[in-house]
């Protein structure tokens, strides 16, 4: 069995992978260490450039695009080694980038998952909007990271430079021990893409275990690559997997009040993007309410198992406070002032 198995998702991304594949490759020789192309399906000239070009990376073919979510699923099933990497195919690692990752992790077996620091690659002194140096979740729902708190991201000064225990661990380069992403059951199929990562850290930290940033291993993101953070379909997934997670692990005690309360700051949220005139991501974000209305019923049964299974009643990182609150009137931009 491999040490490390590092496994980049592919839709249509031939010139992504020609640009930042190269880079993957070379900063990730070392024993023990595969690298994987799993293609979801493509319809481009992937396949074919992946077997001329990159014949040393493992390729696993997967017939059609069953999203991010679904596709690791399917992916890691063809997989065996003690971690794998889910690694955004937009992403520029570093030298060594994997080793201050799997020391932590050898010395940490409490710790189900990590995630190095992850920087922007269009400007490489600031944090990234998605994961930057973890990630966290206030009492309704809102994820926010140290070094990113709403749209605000933060230039990296070295100030988030501690291992520190998160909420979250971005799914761009997320670092998990291949047995317990098992256990747990994997990425939540039926959210197909964005809010899966977290909701698999909620299942994972609700059980006992525990996630951290290693910000000592450093990577670029390019982001918003599939789509971009305006797009109406992101906001749609967005809004409508946030609260499909939210009835999937809330306890019991706090659904009602968290679920109500969202209700009001989602249609607050709609008329926002009306008075912005964006008009497509305000019917995005009621289009969101009514399918999770919808859906509810279905996921019924992963609640009653995550409440079935979880050990901790209370997750530390997850805030007592609205973060939404502590930015638009508190004032608190930056995660060094919450």
């Amino acid at each position: 069995m491999d040490k490390i198995a590092v496994v980049i998702l592919n839709w249509n991304g031939c010139d992504m992978l020609r640009s930042f594949l190269p880079n993957v490759v070379r900063c990730s020789e070392a024993e023990g260490v595969v690298v994987y192309v799993a293609d979801n399906g493509s319809t481009d000239a992937s396949v074919e450039m992946l077997r001329r070009e990159f014949p040393a990376v493992r390729l696993i073919l997967l017939g059609e695009n069953y999203g991010f979510a679904d596709g690791y699923n399917l992916a890691l099933r063809q997989v065996e080694a003690t971690y794998v990497v889910l690694l955004n195919s937009d992403v520029e690692v570093t030298d060594y980038w994997l080793a201050p990752l799997t020391e932590y992790m050898d010395a940490h077996p409490e710790v189900a998952a990590c995630q190095p620091k992850i920087r922007s690659w269009r400007h490489k002194g600031m944090f990234e909007y998605a994961g930057a140096a973890g990630g966290f979740i206030d009492r309704y729902g809102y994820p926010f990271c140290r070094g990113r708190i709403m749209g605000v991201v933060e230039e990296d000064r070295g100030q988030y430079d501690t291992v520190l225990p998160v909420f979250w661990a971005t799914g761009a380069a997320l670092f998990i021990r291949l047995a317990d992403y098992r256990e747990a059951g994997g990425l939540d199929g039926r959210f197909f893409a964005h809010m899966e990562e977290i909701d698999l850290c909620w299942r994972l930290r609700a059980r006992g275990k525990r996630l951290v940033c290693v910000p000592q291993s450093v990577v670029y993101h390019v982001g918003g690559a599939t789509l971009k953070k305006e797009n109406p379909r992101k906001t749609f997934l967005n809004f409508r997997n946030n609260l499909l997670m939210l009835y999937k692990n809330l306890p019991q005690e706090e659904l009602k009040h968290v679920m109500r309360v969202r209700a009001v700051l989602d249609f607050v949220a709609a008329a926002s993007f009306l008075l912005k005139g964006q008009f497509s991501n305000a019917l995005a974000v009621l289009r969101a309410r009514h399918a999770y209305a919808s859906l509810r019923l279905s996921f019924q049964a992963s609640r009653e198992e995550n409440q079935k299974k979880a050990i901790l009643a209370t997750l530390p990182e997850r805030t007592s406070y609205s973060i939404l609150m502590r930015f638009y009137v508190g004032g608190k931009k930056y995660f060094s002032k919450l």
